[in-house]
């Protein structure tokens, strides 16, 4: 059975699930999991699609109760991560979702982002002379992971001083999105949540003292036709920004410099001069993709994907690393090209939840491929890395280089 293959917590599978993905996407653009009570999606036509059919959705509070629903209530055990979610541009539908992003994109520009390039190549060229100074390091603790969280705090008005608990806040939260998450996990994750939103709530409240140029006090700010951001609504957006735009800007960064290790031709082209990262980022995005699931429920009648039905209630979940490696979208698809630039794929989802921080992710992830090869045209590869036990979030635990 096609469920059988997708062993979500084999470790042969989580170190390269793309053969397996592609036999199941070769056989079927669609099937039950019975395992997870899932649809599941295979191929990029098919999520592309599901991604923009406004009769899916993220959410479905805002038409059902859970008992119309047919599902369990959330667990109230986990009240602050329910909380840190309810406000949330990844869980919201409309009407809700459309006046939040409207709000939230009045901040969120590209000029804003433009202006942090300066804070961009600052805060790399700091992270590398430290790297530098060493004879071996990882690539994601000594540089991938505090570049991100420092852009991030620089854009929202976080102190330096407490990056760290933002980073570990945001490693343990984002467990709660694996297929399975044990007891111990989901405690740490409604602990870190529960901290997280009471720091949050205070840097909000120094910000309407304080105000600045930052992104927090411009959120508590910003109106629009008489329309203002709750508190809620604030602090949801600040964590969602935090977790999903430092954890897939991290594991890109990984993903790919471990794909570019793997094709030395391919790092020579950047290291060379002959792609910059700027091109380099899309392929990063598409090749080993840090985001390898994302789900919509069905909320009406009439749904049919790839030749299914499927009723309302149902939930689909769109296998993206399948999706990115399908033949039908992508000439050879399982070659690693970092001149590709097909910014097409669907690494920033699509539809209205297409990420609001794909810019900012881009210039991020393009500043640092372009420091790093220059300032290491001869990085290699230490040691084989292994990839974190879980399926949803895909990354390592360590990139481990010589410069």
């Amino acid at each position: 059975m096609l469920t059988e293959l997708l062993a979500f917590d084999d470790p042969a599978f989580i170190a390269d699930p793309y053969p397996v993905l592609a036999e199941i996407r070769e056989t079927t653009p669609i099937f039950r999991n019975e395992r997870t009570g899932q649809w599941m999606l295979t191929r990029f036509s098919d999520v592309a699609e599901t991604l923009r059919d406004r009769r899916l959705g993220r959410a479905y509070h805002h038409k059902f109760t859970d008992a119309e629903f047919g599902q369990e209530a959330p667990d109230q055990r986990w009240q602050h991560f329910l909380q840190h979610e309810q406000w949330s541009l990844l869980s919201l539908e409309p009407p809700d979702h459309t006046r939040l992003r409207r709000l939230v994109s009045k901040v969120f520009t590209p000029r804003s982002v433009a202006q942090l390039r300066p804070a961009l190549d600052a805060t790399s060229a700091r992270l590398i002379d430290t790297c530098a100074e060493q004879d071996t390091f990882d690539l994601l603790a000594d540089f991938a992971q505090p570049y991100s969280v420092a852009v991030i705090c620089s854009l929202l008005g976080v102190p330096d001083s407490d990056t760290q608990l933002l980073l570990d806040w945001s490693h343990a939260i984002v467990k709660m999105y694996e297929l399975s998450a044990s007891e111990e996990v989901q405690q740490r994750a409604d602990r870190a949540a529960g901290e997280y939103i009471a720091y949050t709530k205070a840097l909000i409240a120094e910000k309407r003292e304080r105000p600045d140029d930052l992104l927090v006090s411009k959120l508590v700010q910003v109106e629009d036709a008489g329309d203002t951001l709750t508190e809620a609504e604030i602090v949801s957006t600040v964590m969602v920004l935090l977790e999903a735009g430092h954890e897939a800007t991290v594991n890109t960064i990984g993903n790919g410099f471990r794909a570019l290790f793997h094709h030395p031709d391919q790092l020579a082209r950047l290291v060379g001069g002959e792609v910059d990262g700027q091109v380099a980022v899309e392929e990063l995005l598409r090749f080993d993709a840090p985001l390898q699931m994302f789900e919509r429920w069905v909320l009406e009648d009439g749904v049919e994907i790839a030749g299914q039905p499927i009723p309302v209630g149902d939930e689909v979940a769109m296998l993206f690393g399948s999706a990115q490696r399908d033949p039908r979208r992508f000439e050879h698809p399982n070659t690693f090209d970092v001149a590709r630039n097909d910014s097409s794929h669907i690494g920033f989802g699509g539809g209205i939840h297409f990420c609001v921080g794909a810019p900012l992710a881009r210039a991020e992830l393009a500043v640092s491929i372009d420091r790093l090869v220059a300032r290491f045209p001869n990085l290699t590869l230490v040691e084989e890395p292994s990839y974190h036990p879980t399926f949803v979030i895909r990354g390592l635990q360590e990139l481990r280089v010589s410069p």
